[in-house]
């Protein structure tokens, strides 16, 4: 399995974990192999040249259906690969450090209305998904936030907890353990409803703005004319795997949740998240920077 990300985060936890389960139910053994960059696209490519032969597999997320609309690939995302499943999703939460005064999403736009250009929000970017969520956001509350684009995780968060930026946009597993020691505060969450484990975090549509979502799944994908038969097996295997009670419990600790969506039903929803971002991108007139 290809992973477009560092080692160490959500995507590479999630990945390795149910390669674990796969190999202990007797499955194959399969080999997580890190090649971030360029947005995703260097790990794209490397899946889309591969041998359609089921060896070779592409853990994707968001941006593998955001970045077609911002520049131009040597692949097509909904042609080049085979969709195998979705494998996670990863609630996004925007957080503030626990000393800041904003204590809820419409505290943090008010200020923003009333201080133009101020406030910021820093996330994963630039020309990311979250990047995305975040202008989505901005253009809906009509606020302007300055968003500030960091290479990963970990120094977004630093830059919250040094009180170098106002707000953050991250997945909640990565904001947990800060979360749970009190040192930021969840505002809300962007997902189409409460986290579970966070039940008194509101949604950003019932925090005001009734028609903003913004979801972030992990999936897996397989170079196209992969046989049926091998994806109909490759489906069969992280289904299982994502059903077991200990994966279930290992994804909630970490703070994601199992997928679920398989085959055809995987290809819907890459379908419909490749129209929904292209569309938002058209309207909003978002450009890569």
């Amino acid at each position: 399995m290809i992973l477009p990300f560092p080692p160490g985060g959500p995507a590479d936890a999630m990945a390795r974990l149910l390669a674990e389960q796969i190999g202990a139910a007797g499955g194959p053994t399969m080999v997580v192999e890190s090649h971030p960059g360029a947005s995703t696209e260097i790990e794209a490519e490397l899946v889309a040249r591969a041998a359609p032969d089921g060896n070779v597999l592409g853990i994707i997320g968001n941006s593998f259906v955001v970045l077609p609309h911002l520049r131009k690939l040597t692949y097509d995302p909904l042609t080049d690969f085979e969709p195998i499943c979705e494998l996670a999703s990863f609630p996004p939460l925007i957080a503030v450090n626990s000393e800041s005064p904003y204590y809820t999403l419409a505290d943090l736009i008010d200020a923003a209305h009333a201080r133009p250009g101020a406030l910021t929000l820093a996330s994963v970017g630039p020309a990311t998904a979250t990047q995305l969520a975040f202008e989505m956001l901005r253009r809906e509350a009509k606020a302007d936030i300055t968003f500030v684009p960091y290479p990963g995780y970990p120094p977004v968060i630093g830059a919250l907890l040094g009180k170098h930026v106002t707000s953050v946009l991250a997945d909640y597993g990565e904001l947990q353990a800060q979360l749970k020691t009190g040192k930021l505060r969840a505002l809300a969450t962007t997902t189409r409803t409460r986290v579970e484990s966070l039940p008194d975090v509101p949604t950003v549509a019932e925090s005001g703005y009734k028609d903003f979502e913004a979801e972030f799944f992990g999936g897996l994908v397989a170079p196209a004319k992969t046989p049926r038969e091998t994806i109909s097996q490759l489906i069969g295997w992280f289904s299982a795997a994502m059903q077991v009670p200990q994966i279930k419990a290992k994804f909630a600790a970490l703070g994601f949740f199992p997928g679920g969506a398989c085959g055809a039903d995987f290809a819907a929803i890459l379908r419909k998240d490749y129209d929904d971002y292209g569309r938002v991108l058209r309207e909003s007139n978002f450009k890569a920077e």
